[in-house]
């Protein structure tokens, strides 16, 4: 009996050990951007995404949950302000993001910090490009880390193919939005 529970003692442990170590090896960090090309203005369509309020309209995670409890603070469009949420769906729920930089007509930089169902922090930006006076290129981007040991679930999840979806959405509807407005 003795051997018994020494042998599964190092059995767990074994176990438990072989996810630390390969921990040590996965990067935790990623990276993830899609972009679009939208038939608007690059200053009227950057008007537009200034406001995070608006992303209520395009982003996906807005749409998920029609019930989405929303809270402001500060003068929208502008460094500082914070758009927050409170949802009781897990795919969106509670946590805030804050315009950190804005570079007029070209890149909007925010902070996202998410409270629940995890809490984690995350850099995202929109920046548009003019192609001509009337087609932008938008980028929307996405960027963070998972900490150690928490980076071996990179193994298992693709944070491209997950947010990628949600951000080419998004941008797919920016540019029904934008460009509907023309008709």
């Amino acid at each position: 009996m003795k051997k018994f529970f020494k042998t599964l003692v190092i059995t767990l442990l074994i176990l438990i050990s072989i996810p630390l170590i390969l921990a040590l090896f996965i990067e935790g960090k990623y990276q993830v951007e899609r972009k679009i090309t939208i038939r608007e203005n690059h200053q009227v369509l950057f008007d537009y995404m200034k406001s995070l309020k608006n992303q209520t309209e395009y982003a996906v995670w807005q749409q998920r949950d029609p019930q989405t409890k929303h809270t402001y603070t500060g003068e929208d469009g502008t460094v500082g302000f914070i758009a927050a949420w409170e949802s009781k769906d897990d795919e969106v729920g509670v946590g805030e993001q804050e315009i950190v930089s804005l570079y007029d007509g070209k890149r909007i930089e925010t902070k996202l910090r998410f409270k629940v169902p995890f809490e984690a922090e995350d850099d995202a930006y929109l920046e548009t490009i003019a192609i001509d006076t009337n087609q932008t290129l938008v980028k929307w981007g996405f960027s963070g880390e998972m900490p150690y040991p928490f980076n071996v679930m990179m193994l298992f999840m693709d944070m491209d193919e997950m947010v990628g979806k949600d951000l080419e959405i998004g941008l797919k509807n920016l540019k029904k939005i934008s460009e509907s407005a023309k008709n």
